[in-house]
């Protein structure tokens, strides 16, 4: 499968799932959960999802297991819906950039930089 085809393909199995979060799973330990990236093999074999539950970090443990739980399910719409012969195996992976992100901005946003000096008064 060339690249173009393997990420057109990712980005339609991330927006599947976006979907199926949104609208059908009626499981309350996945509610607000998103799908961040999607990752496949070149065979189409394996599926990388990678989701985040909107900074909420402690909830890391139940998403993943909710959605391992919940993979066959997921993998029957998933064929469905994107007609293929043999749909990929499912890995679910927390998504820990949003964290990261978080901590950044907070390391930013307490720093105090004083700001640049004026160069037209520091030549008067």
């Amino acid at each position: 499968m060339s690249k173009i085809r393997q990420q057109r393909t990712a980005e339609q199995i991330r927006y599947i799932f976006s979907e199926l979060f949104r609208r059908e799973l009626g499981d309350p330990r996945l509610m607000g959960v998103t799908v961040t990236e999607v990752t496949i093999d070149r065979e189409l074999e394996h599926a990388d999802i990678y989701v985040n539950a909107l900074g909420d970090e402690s909830r890391q443990d139940e998403v993943v297991q909710a959605l391992t739980g919940a993979a066959g399910y997921l993998r029957r719409e998933l064929s469905s819906r994107m007609r293929v012969r043999k749909a990929p195996q499912l890995h679910f992976h927390w998504d820990p950039r949003l964290a990261y992100a978080q901590e950044v901005d907070e390391i930013l946003n307490s720093l105090d930089i004083p700001p640049a000096e004026d160069e037209a008064s520091s030549g008067e």
